[in-house]
């Protein structure tokens, strides 16, 4: 179980020295578990279709090298939104024509590297289609290029991470008036725009609202080729945006559930006629993922217990600013990295370092009574958390370590990302420039 390699991952942190007193941050990524979610992903999409299917992982999840070299050997790809991600994609061995563009601000300098690359790109707007035009007249390219679209069907429980609602900043809003007329159009003009994109959003929606999102570009592309009088439109890049679930050790819903719903309401998806593009990202790595930290004090304050940790919005910046959208399970280990058991649950507070009162990664939450030196686990960390440092107080990046855990009992570490040093704090801070203000 995915728990019981995380107990022994924690042990095996303390005892190997990955956690100290001087490194009281550490974060932990589940190898194994990575590699689960990467074969369930496309177990699921082999099992309803034996059309090609591209599942680019969205970088942006988790921009680290080694986590994208992971899973391109896993069989996935990478979705890039700038040329930081590209670059990082490229870093990790990512081929091209395993690599897709999104992003909706593309300056004319990422727009040509990507077609000098064979980049698939999809434009965002029909201000980026005009730059395309100029691009393609003036040399061919192999990427191939398409353009998103917004299906305007409303947004989930998480407004900051809706994109399709009726006016999301993302792709041409298609119940627009005219709109859906002037995408068949532009298609008609461009005999090279063969595919369509859409991405309904992520956390926060159900399953079926992504399938209606799914369904509303499906209907599109069959009306382009219509009108077209030939397949043109051959691909559909369906975005990602599975959720996931921040409650427990179960990984729902799961890839294969989506993969169903959508070949049951949207058959034609399926039929060989279309190539796929997926893009998910959180669901891929979330629940492997652990951020350790030491417990430095406790105290109390209106006869609350607050512990005192190392890791608060540096690492956890969407749940301290909005803990009611994106809450993070605890766990609780002793300094030995053992699970702290026995005694009553005591409701306190888990506080992080930072200088300000929200920084907290759980407020009254049930757990055994923390103590100086004990070690509390933020779970569900392996997306969004651990790789998008905040750098709130001058915080050092803390290290991210990927593991394997052996049947021989013994955990295994390999360095992702070292521990950030106060000497490149200073150095990023232009700390080789002190007196940069003083002429003049």
């Amino acid at each position: 179980m995915a728990s019981d390699r995380r107990d022994r991952a924690v042990r095996a942190a303390v005892g190997q020295a990955l956690l100290t007193e001087d490194r009281p941050v550490a974060a932990l990524l589940d190898v194994a578990g990575v590699r689960a979610s990467a074969t369930a992903l496309r177990a699921a999409f082999a099992a309803v279709t034996d059309a090609p299917v591209l599942h680019a992982f969205a970088v942006k999840a988790s921009p680290l090298v080694p986590v994208l070299r992971l899973l391109y050997e896993a069989g996935l790809g990478a979705e890039v939104a700038s040329p930081g991600e590209l670059a990082l994609a490229r870093a990790a061995g990512v081929p091209a024509d395993r690599v897709v563009l999104d992003s909706p601000a593309k300056t004319p300098a990422e727009l040509r590297e990507a077609l000098d690359l064979g980049i698939a790109v999809n434009a965002d707007n029909p201000q980026e289609l005009a730059r395309l035009d100029a691009l393609v007249r003036r040399a061919p390219t192999r990427s191939p290029l398409g353009l998103r679209v917004n299906p305007q069907i409303g947004g989930g429980t998480i407004d900051a991470l809706s994109t399709a609602t009726a006016t999301s900043k993302f792709g041409i809003a298609l119940r627009d008036e005219g709109a859906r007329a002037r995408v068949v159009r532009a298609y008609l003009d461009r005999p090279w725009l063969t595919r369509l994109h859409t991405h309904s959003g992520s956390q926060g929606l159900p399953l079926s609202l992504l399938v209606t999102g799914v369904r509303e570009v499906y209907e599109l592309a069959e009306e382009i080729n219509a009108a077209a009088g030939r397949h043109q439109v051959d691909t559909l890049d369906i975005g990602g945006g599975l959720p996931v679930n921040f409650t427990s050790d179960d990984q729902t819903p799961t890839y294969a559930d989506y993969a169903r719903l959508l070949a049951d309401e949207v058959p034609g998806l399926f039929d060989g006629r279309y190539g796929l593009v997926t893009e998910f990202g959180r669901s891929l790595l979330a629940k492997h993922g652990t951020v350790l930290a030491r417990v430095e004090y406790t105290k109390t304050s209106g006869s609350r217990p607050i512990a005192v940790t190392h890791a608060g919005v540096q690492v956890a910046t969407r749940t301290v600013y909005d803990p009611v959208s994106w809450p993070l399970r605890i766990a609780v280990y002793d300094a030995g990295g053992r699970p702290k058991e026995g005694g009553p649950a005591v409701e306190q507070d888990v506080a992080g370092p930072a200088c300000f009162a929200g920084d907290l990664l759980a407020v009254k939450r049930s757990l055994p009574l923390l103590e100086p030196g004990d070690i509390v686990a933020a779970l569900d960390t392996g997306a969004y958390y651990f790789a998008h440092h905040y750098a709130y107080n001058s915080l050092t990046r803390p290290g991210v370590y990927g593991f394997v855990a052996g049947e021989d009992g013994a955990v295994r570490f390999a360095t992702v990302r070292p521990p950030q040093t106060v000497a490149e704090i200073v150095a990023e801070a232009g700390g080789a420039h002190p007196g940069a203000l003083l002429s003049g």
